[in-house]
């Protein structure tokens, strides 16, 4: 019977093989620059009744970084995210926002500092509210904003991510490419009348579920084009700090992910394996049919 020590040693060799570049998760950890990190998970444990789902992940998300979760399907992915994001609270382990603790749910404290956006596997539209109404609801809820600069920004947002002429649109009345866009739309608007605009994370649960090819080519480039480091469909700088994304599919990996975590099913408890993805294995990911 081979040690939990044993296999995730094992486990880490077998990324490295097939990486030139990965993180070094054991030595000089006291020696890491801490302040860029966003969001840090410290050995977060889950279960659902009887149901073990999160055994001891710890995981960290640095400003700037573009991540990708894979593993089988069961196993906690859109769990993490949920954490992260503060709709569940994990049974033991701790949630870092910005190098502060989160205890509990996110309605049960305000941490300031950092911006959580979750895109739903489903896209979760409103379906009596329209385009608009769905873009802007947090804006209209929750900020001080006149309804003619929420429906111009609504508008501005929406170009950002492609889409022109839908304001009135009710979801139904959309396609899932479509919908995909609106749900991204209304998790990177913010009231821009804030002296202070925090970072935002994002946080993609199976961004392109159920899409075709060409489909899921477009919402991969989306997620990149709303980044820091990329262009929108305006021309502009993205705006997104980090982001995340629980992904099967190889093309969303290739095309929209630097750094991956990956859940290998053999070890005794739920541990993580992360790697940078060089050209190279961009290049053997594109092959994959």
């Amino acid at each position: 019977m081979v040690s939990p020590a044993v296999s995730i040693s094992y486990t880490l060799s077998v990324y490295a093989t097939g990486a030139h570049k990965i993180e070094n998760l054991s030595v000089n950890k006291e020696l890491e620059d801490e302040s860029d990190v966003l969001i840090e998970c410290r050995d977060v444990y889950k279960s659902f009744g009887e149901k073990h789902i999160l055994g001891g992940v710890s995981l960290k998300i640095r400003h700037g970084e573009a991540v990708g979760i894979i593993g089988p399907s069961g196993t906690g992915k859109s769990t993490i995210l949920k954490i992260m994001a503060g709709l569940l609270a994990p049974d033991k382990g701790e949630v870092l926002i910005r190098g502060k603790t989160r205890h509990g749910l996110i309605s049960d404290e305000e941490i300031s500092g950092l911006r959580i956006g979750l895109v739903f596997q489903s896209a979760a539209l409103f379906d009596s509210l329209t385009v608009r109404e769905n873009v802007g609801f947090l804006l209209y809820e929750n900020s001080t904003m006149h309804e003619d600069q929420i429906a111009e920004l609504v508008t501005e947002t929406l170009a950002a991510v492609g889409l022109k002429g839908v304001e009135e649109r009710l979801p139904s009345e959309l396609s899932g490419g479509m919908k995909k866009r609106v749900a991204l739309a209304r998790s990177i608007i913010y009231d821009t009348t804030k002296d202070a605009i925090e970072p935002e994370v994002l946080l993609y649960d199976e961004p392109t579920a159920g899409l075709d090819p060409i489909a899921s080519t477009v919402v991969e480039d989306l997620i990149r084009s709303v980044h820091m480091k990329g262009e929108d469909a305006l021309g502009k700088p993205g705006k997104i700090a980090s982001y995340i994304v629980v992904t099967h599919q190889h093309s969303t990996i290739r095309r929209a992910v630097d750094r991956q975590v990956s859940y290998s099913p053999f070890v005794p408890q739920f541990c993580f394996a992360l790697f940078l993805l060089t050209e190279l294995e961009r290049l053997f990911l594109s092959s994959v049919p």
